[in-house]
């Protein structure tokens, strides 16, 4: 008797097209097309005007934006982002309960409207659909950090230790104003120095001008790289050089991607207070996966923290039951 190969699936991975929104839904879209043949498929929501300042409830979905979106549907649908829930609190009516309906974060909405939510563990959210995680999903694999390593291959002649500096900044919560630009830049270069290694330094849109020109300023003269925005971002590769990495502490997706790589990593603290991602650095911390930036980059390093596979393991097991509930209804 042969058995015939798996079906492949259809994920369409949903967000509004911002990178760190999108990381979620596609990183956790390929990570299940790992586990089971599946094509991914990457959808952009947009709202006219003021249309998507909305509460999701009161949004015609006739009035979007962006990628069509129309049958066949997919098997599933995962979406991450608010921009997306007008449309995933939906999806399941449009396809006859055909599609799994899959949200990252806390969708602020009825959860009985997705098969399954997949919740960073610090918003303390409980269902029998919800499915907390450490962080977020994101697209860091072995294999993508070794790829991103190959194509920049003038960092291998940097002097060890080789520190990435991933710094964001401004959020709801967080600022990182010049002053305290300047004393992290400060710090950083004399353990640098101290320890003869080299800086690779990346910014992110988060981070304001006055912040970038100073750290920037401070830390050009030390070996290394400075990423200027020009030609293909060096995000990746840098953490694959890294002997340690330095994050700011506004952004779980950073923290996620620098534990993530095994590597020793520290948090640069930010004025300003989030009860939440208090929570979020403290089990990072209790799990030794991160530790405060105290001026040298001692530490052992860590199994990676591999948190959307165990997600995407997650909507294969509920994908499996709706197929079963479907079969024999």
């Amino acid at each position: 008797m042969t058995l015939e190969p798996p079906r492949a699936l259809t994920i369409w991975a949903v967000s509004d097209g911002r990178a760190g929104i999108e990381a979620q839904a596609l990183g956790l879209a390929e990570a299940v097309a790992r586990l089971t043949p599946a094509t991914v498929v990457a959808k952009h929501v947009r709202w006219p005007g003021g249309v998507g300042r909305l509460p999701w409830w009161l949004i015609p979905p006739r009035l979007r934006a962006g990628d069509p979106l129309e049958p066949p549907w997919p098997d599933i649908w995962i979406a991450a982002g608010r921009a997306t829930l007008p449309l995933s609190t939906r999806i399941r009516r449009w396809s006859a309960g055909s599609t799994l309906v899959v949200q990252t974060q806390h969708p602020r909405a009825p959860l009985q409207r997705f098969d399954l939510i997949l919740p960073p563990t610090h918003d303390d959210l409980t269902g029998a659909d919800v499915f907390p995680i450490l962080g977020a999903p994101n697209r860091l694999t072995r294999e993508r950090l070794t790829d991103a390593r190959l194509r920049f291959p003038a960092l291998d002649a940097l002097p060890h230790p080789r520190v990435a500096v991933i710094v964001g900044g401004k959020s709801k919560a967080f600022d990182l104003p010049r002053a305290h630009a300047e004393a992290l830049a400060t710090e950083i270069r004399t353990a640098i120095r101290a320890a003869g290694g080299a800086v690779m330094l990346s910014f992110t849109r988060r981070t304001p001008a006055d912040a970038r020109r100073v750290m920037t300023e401070a830390l050009q003269d030390l070996p290394g790289v400075i990423w200027d925005d020009q030609g293909e971002n060096p995000y990746f590769a840098f953490l694959a050089a890294a002997d340690a990495v330095l994050v700011t502490e506004e952004s779980t997706n950073l923290a996620i991607d620098a534990t993530t790589t095994g590597k020793p990593v520290f948090r640069l603290s930010l004025p300003g207070h989030s009860p939440k991602l208090a929570r979020f650095h403290a089990e990072l911390e209790r799990r030794g996966l991160i530790r405060p930036f105290a001026g040298t980059f001692t530490g052992a390093a860590q199994p990676p923290l591999n948190e959307t596979d165990r997600a995407a393991r997650e909507v294969l097991r509920r994908w499996d039951i709706l197929q079963r509930s479907d079969k024999f209804a």
